[in-house]
């Protein structure tokens, strides 16, 4: 046998790419299955487990990975303080609503889970600017008498958020379409800070980017 009549071998795949599989492949399965195993991520990724611990030195870490690497696509995703230039705090919220449901209700179960779960307090630093930006607009609707004011901006930032989580958990049981889910995460994070679902809906954005990237 020649050696152009030799048969090639794939090259193998260098370990950037490994850590991009096992990533993705761990997005994909415990979006499905939260409690999926190691030995299924590695699989599904291509990779023995052992493999594994050559990129994450527990299962634990790489749920970190996905979790503070989806965490941080949302926050990039966020319309920014200049896009809320001259908006009436309703509006604003009404934005920040939105742009969270486009971008985790693909998600769902993982969003929900990433901010419920032992993960809690890293994605609460990764979220902190998003969570300024809530404030910022509760502290301004508090003062110009269009939000609710029997709880100081901190307070309703937080009721806020969590409200819009559960749009996320009822979403995640009933498979709710995404134009009921965006009418539903702003009326209820409206609604949590003193409007009514009536005017919610007027302040609901006309439109919204679809991600390029839902993977």
């Amino acid at each position: 046998m020649t050696t152009t009549d030799r048969p090639t071998r794939a090259p193998r795949r260098d370990a950037t790419e490994n850590r991009a599989a096992l990533v993705q492949a761990a997005r994909t399965l415990l979006q499905a299955d939260p409690d999926a195993s190691l030995e299924a991520i590695a699989a599904h990724a291509g990779l023995s487990r052992r493999a594994v611990y050559g990129h994450f030195p527990s299962r634990d870490d790489l749920v970190r990975e996905v979790v503070t690497g989806g965490a941080e696509r949302i926050l990039a995703a966020m319309p920014s303080r200049a896009a809320f230039a001259g908006l009436p705090p309703a509006s604003r919220l009404a934005a920040i609503a939105v742009a969270l449901w486009t971008e985790v209700s693909h998600v769902r179960s993982m969003a929900v889970i990433a901010v419920r779960g032992p993960l809690v307090e890293t994605v609460a630093t990764v979220f902190a600017p998003l969570r300024a930006q809530v404030r910022d607009a509760c502290a301004l609707g508090i003062a110009d008498g269009t939000l609710r004011d029997d709880v100081d901006a901190e307070t309703l930032g937080r009721l806020v958020e969590g409200a819009c989580l559960a749009v996320l958990d009822e979403a995640a049981r009933s498979g709710t379409s995404d134009d009921a889910g965006r009418r539903m995460v702003v009326v209820s994070a409206l609604g949590m800070a003193g409007i009514d679902w009536r005017t919610a809906l007027l302040a609901l954005p006309t439109h919204t980017p679809v991600p390029e990237d839902h993977a």
